[in-house]
């Protein structure tokens, strides 16, 4: 098991690498930072948000802007482990004004996050809006598609079916 964690942590390393220096698409030209993803390499659980914002693209850490705030506070009252999770982006640059990516954006970074998967071998993918929700399937993976949390911050219907997502993805973690 030791030896299967650092292959894991390793492979996960040169990706790091790999997306910091990424210019397939001209997102990197106004980043500070590529935002990888990070969590444990053996993460039953995947969040997979749309792209970095501002605080984001500063700090090199995905969710920790606003929208990341409400989604611990969400994941604290569900006594869903933030620390236990890989959290990560479709797309690795900030997008200007923080637009939604474009396809080609989308089509350049998707390849960084199926190798996430690939590598992490998540029981759970938790795809966190449309963007996300265009992410290819795994047969051996549960998927859970729901809003991103930034759209659940603003919207009570949608606060309400995000958190009832929430409930299923703590009840999945109970059960195995």
């Amino acid at each position: 098991m030791y030896r299967k964690k650092v292959r894991f942590d390793l492979a996960l390393k040169e990706l790091n690498k790999e997306i910091k220096k990424c210019k397939k698409c001209n997102l990197w030209k106004d980043a500070e930072n590529a935002v990888p993803g990070e969590g444990p390499s053996n993460a039953k659980v995947i969040l997979v948000g749309q792209n970095p914002g501002e605080e984001e693209d500063r700090t090199g850490k995905p969710f920790v802007g606003r929208a990341g705030k409400f989604l611990k506070l969400v994941l604290d009252k569900y006594r869903i482990k933030h620390e236990r999770l890989f959290i990560t982006n479709v797309v690795k640059h900030k997008t200007p004004s923080n637009r939604k990516p474009n396809i080609a954006e989308i089509e350049a970074c998707m390849p960084y996050l199926i190798r996430q998967i690939k590598e992490i071998r998540p029981e759970i993918v938790v795809l966190l809006g449309k963007v996300a929700w265009q992410t290819p399937r795994n047969a051996s993976i549960k998927y859970i598609e729901t809003y991103h949390p930034a759209a659940a911050m603003r919207f009570p219907k949608i606060r309400e079916k995000f958190e009832q997502d929430f409930e299923t993805l703590r009840r999945l973690l109970k059960s195995n």
